[in-house]
């Protein structure tokens, strides 16, 4: 995601389609802001934002070691 909102915005749509919250979204030691939540199928996932991630043009996360 692109922002503390996005992240927001997406557990509200998870939950509102039925997936079990695990994690809500709060700042984390990495330096991000992320939570994590299981899919009906029971998967879990993780949605999470850093104020120092970089996108190509396509919208792709770059990581850069």
């Amino acid at each position: 995601m692109k922002s503390k909102d996005e992240v927001d915005d997406m557990f509200k749509l998870v939950k509102e389609i039925g997936g079990k919250i695990v994690k809500e979204p709060q700042m984390v030691a990495w330096g991000g802001y992320s939570g994590y939540f299981q899919d009906p199928d029971g998967y879990y996932w993780e949605i999470a934002y850093a104020d120092d991630w970089y996108f190509d043009e396509n919208d792709m996360l770059i990581i850069d070691f």
